[in-house]
């Protein structure tokens, strides 16, 4: 990954080396891949004295124009270590709350395949045996517990069809789904949600700080940087950037510029406005980032312990619902019995 080739770049520099003897003791721990290829590229054009940042910029593929832009900016002030640093520090963040959000996915999902295969098992094998001794029995069932009965009766009976039907359903719906997040973007998708919407934007908005603090802390003009910062958030509001930088361009303060276009929150505002009067504007941006992850990881806490119960209980419900439907005509004989 970029981050593990920073990281062990950062070492390398950080130990004496120059850029071309950190690549090429890289090189040579490298037995074949990909990455070799990008190596002995870099190495290549190091050696016909072309700028590491263009030969970064010539591979988009690998590096992004993020990553170029802050070894360019350290080409100015000779200052590549600090640079790789910083940018690993802005990963580790980023990937610190994507993996919380992924974490946060994994359990509920296990629950509800468990919970599916559970109940259509019920369904498909359990039932229909239920099905065939109820029917000597002579007697009315429960109108509930007859319906649950047919059900599975015709499952079993057409339990390929059903099985087919299913897959068609599944894979319609992931074509659907993947044609609207290839229209308008996942983020875009998830924004129209009203639980997750709200919090979906801080998120972007502290993507978008973390970004251009980094940038502007690396010594990259404010302009530039929004320029390379779009390509890290949502299209929705990389517009909105965009006009900012507009405004910025015509002598606006960011602060200012980002209120106009709903870039900002109350606290984000302050401390941007802070940031400004004390010349440490990217200070301050990574600082509001940092406050907003946190909000995020608490919320992300908060809905799990909330969520999770709730999936369990409807789970629960749906097994157990099953099960008594079941059961009920054997407690109907039973009190006739008595």
């Amino acid at each position: 990954s970029l981050v593990l080739f920073s990281e062990e770049l950062l070492a390398l520099l950080t130990a004496g080396l120059s850029i071309v003897e950190g690549l090429e003791a890289l090189l040579e721990r490298e037995g074949s891949g990909r990455l070799r290829g990008v190596l002995e590229r870099l190495l290549s054009g190091l050696r016909e004295g072309k700028r590491f940042s263009s030969l970064l910029a010539e591979q988009p593929d690998v590096f992004p124009p993020l990553y170029v832009g802050i070894v360019r900016a350290a080409e100015g002030t000779s200052d590549l270590p600090r640079s790789l640093q910083r940018y690993i520090d802005y990963q580790s963040r980023i990937d610190q709350v994507r993996n919380k959000l992924v974490s946060a996915a994994i359990y509920p999902c296990i629950l509800l395949v468990v919970g599916g295969g559970v109940a259509a098992f019920l369904i498909a094998f359990v039932v229909p045996r239920f099905a065939t001794i109820y029917e000597g029995t002579g007697r009315s069932l429960p109108w509930m517990s007859q319906v649950l009965l047919d059900w599975g009766k015709f499952a079993a009976g057409h339990g390929l069809a059903l099985a087919a039907a299913v897959c068609a359903t599944v894979f319609l719906g992931g074509t659907v789904l993947r044609a609207a997040i290839a229209k308008s973007g996942l983020t875009s998708l998830l924004a129209r949600i009203p639980v997750i919407g709200p919090h979906l934007r801080i998120y972007q908005l502290s993507r978008l700080y973390m970004t251009l603090g980094m940038l502007l802390e690396g010594g990259i003009p404010i302009v530039p940087a929004m320029e390379t910062a779009g390509g890290t958030i949502s299209p929705a509001l990389r517009d909105r950037l965009m006009q900012a930088r507009v405004a910025v361009q015509s002598g606006t303060n960011l602060s200012a510029a980002f209120d106009r276009e709903g870039l900002t929150t109350p606290i984000s505002l302050r401390m941007l406005r802070v940031g400004e009067r004390s010349g440490e504007l990217g200070d301050m941006l990574n600082k509001s980032a940092a406050f907003y992850d946190g909000e995020i990881s608490r919320w992300i806490d908060r809905f799990t312990r909330m969520f999770e119960p709730l999936l369990m209980s409807a789970i629960g419900l749906v097994v157990g619902t099953i099960v008594i439907l079941l059961y009920m005509p054997i407690f109907d004989l039973a009190e006739s019995l008595s």
